[in-house]
């Protein structure tokens, strides 16, 4: 199948959220499964820094009025054709903000649509992703041959509404919705979230941020796959950013990675102390709200120790660092993106903190399972679907976790978690269990070319049995994810 990926980001050279994971490495996988896909995606200023680009241009194409210029080169790391939208707009160093981002992402999407209508490889499936991409479900959908896949990854940005868009480009008169996002899941053919518990909740009004109503009424075409993560790229037995590498068998060698964070980070040497660590931008949805409530009775109440990586609202970044200096020792702010850091937070933390309002996948429980580091998150959205209560009684979970969204019940979580830091033996169980998860992109994948074939029109393919991925020790491993609905 011939599939185009259209997208704002793309690990490893633009990414703010978890959309650029997906796009980065989906593509990849279904590549490797025989699919000719490709990505477009905008050409930003800082993008040759990171990536060799041709100076000539292999297509050239007007949108909105506006002459642009398309670049080909490939993904790097991988042999993904990367196409790169050039204008002017997207020169600014920079991915998101400014007061022209409603105009900016409406031209890249108008000219991806000029794209897959002109250029000489036509894509049978395009690929959306986000309310950046949202318009070209709306003006692609009477092209018979091209059907659309729209994958909403944040119910809570949802682009220009549509006053803006009839200033800035044109629309057809029976368009329905008032945002780019309506828009979108209205004419696409097929709607996907990043978890299938997050396209439940999206039907709610408590999670559906008022297109409840709409969602409810295409969930017909609606589907949940969940996220995976890259298991060859954050692998702890092959990771040269850490401190010592270390599989299931060998957790005993993880802990020189909890040392050398500590001091690294400037928190006391003790291997005895219960190192909480969290990698997050720093806003309200990722319940840095119940943190604050409650984080100075946790660090007063326990020996515990608490690391933060991230930036984002002022407001958490001011609180955040005001409370690591009433706590030297003990707490530790690093208000910035540091992928080396993350993943030795990843590999050095006993725990990883992530109590968010709503989470359509996350990934970064993902990769803290993977490390060894026992996740503590609130049950909501991808968080359900990755993470398993731990039930001390019967030695199963792989996680803890609360329902409520209110301080006390994280507080409360995160005590029990810190009791059961204290008994060794089940504690590396827990461990072991995280890191026995399957959360690799080949399973997602298969899904996707399953939902691809559907919308073609095409018989559900047979799947042969996939082949046995490595564990840490270099041992085939054929686990499957442990789900909880």
């Amino acid at each position: 199948m011939r599939i185009l990926f259209v997208a704002a980001e793309a690990v490893p050279v633009a990414k703010v959220g978890g959309m650029g994971d997906v796009v980065g490495a989906l593509p990849k996988v279904l590549r490797k499964m025989g699919h000719d896909v490709r990505i477009f995606m905008p050409y930003y200023g800082f993008l040759p820094d990171k990536m060799k680009i041709p100076e000539k241009p292999v297509w050239k194409g007007t949108a909105m009025f506006q002459d642009f210029l398309v670049y080909e080169s490939v993904l790097p790391g991988t042999d993904v054709p990367l196409y790169l939208f050039g204008h002017p707009s997207f020169m600014p160093r920079r991915i998101y903000f400014g007061e022209d981002e409603d105009w900016r992402f409406t031209l890249f999407a108008n000219g991806a649509a000029e794209f897959c209508w002109n250029y000489e490889w036509r894509p049978e499936i395009v690929h959306c992703h986000d309310w950046h991409s949202g318009m070209l479900p709306v003006w692609l959908h009477e092209t018979p041959d091209i059907k659309t896949i729209f994958t909403i990854h944040n119910l809570a940005y949802q682009g220009p509404w549509r006053w803006r868009l009839e200033q800035i480009t044109w629309c057809p008169w029976y368009m329905e919705g008032h945002n780019t996002m309506a828009a979108a899941v209205q004419f696409a053919d097929m709607v996907t979230t990043v978890s299938p518990t997050y396209a439940e909740q999206i039907r709610t009004p408590a999670y559906g941020e008022s297109l409840d109503g709409l969602l409810s009424y295409i969930a017909g075409k609606t589907v949940g796959i969940l996220n995976g993560i890259d298991r060859d790229l954050y692998n702890p037995a092959t990771d040269r950013t850490i401190t010592e590498t270390f599989t299931a068998e060998t957790l005993e060698r993880r802990a020189a990675n909890k040392i050398t964070l500590q001091e690294e980070l400037g928190l006391e040497v003790n291997s005895g102390a219960f190192l909480v660590g969290m990698v997050s931008r720093l806003v309200e949805q990722k319940g840095l709200d119940l943190i604050l409530q409650m984080l100075d009775r946790f660090i007063s109440y326990t020996d515990a120790q608490f690391v933060v990586l991230g930036t984002g609202d002022r407001y958490y970044e001011t609180q955040l660092w005001q409370i690591a200096s009433r706590y030297p020792g003990r707490v530790s702010a690093y208000l910035l993106h540091n992928d080396t850091l993350a993943r030795r937070i990843y590999a050095g933390s006993d725990a990883f903190l992530m109590p968010s309002r709503f989470e359509p996948c996350g990934i970064s429980q993902m990769l803290a399972l993977r490390y060894g580091c026992v996740p503590i998150v609130r049950r909501t959205g991808g968080l359900v679907d990755t993470v398993k209560h731990y039930n001390p009684a019967k030695s199963e979970g792989t996680g803890y976790c609360f329902d409520r969204y209110e301080p006390l019940d994280l507080y409360t979580c995160m005590v029990r978690a810190w009791e059961a830091f204290q008994f060794k033996d089940p504690w590396r169980e827990l461990q072991k269990r995280g890191m026995a998860q399957d959360f690799s992109w080949t399973n997602s994948a298969k899904e996707y070319i399953q939902l691809y074939r559907r919308v073609l029109g095409l018989p559900e393919e047979v799947q042969p049995a996939a082949a046995a991925e490595s564990t840490q020790d270099g041992q085939p491993e054929d686990r499957k994810p442990e789900l909880i609905s």
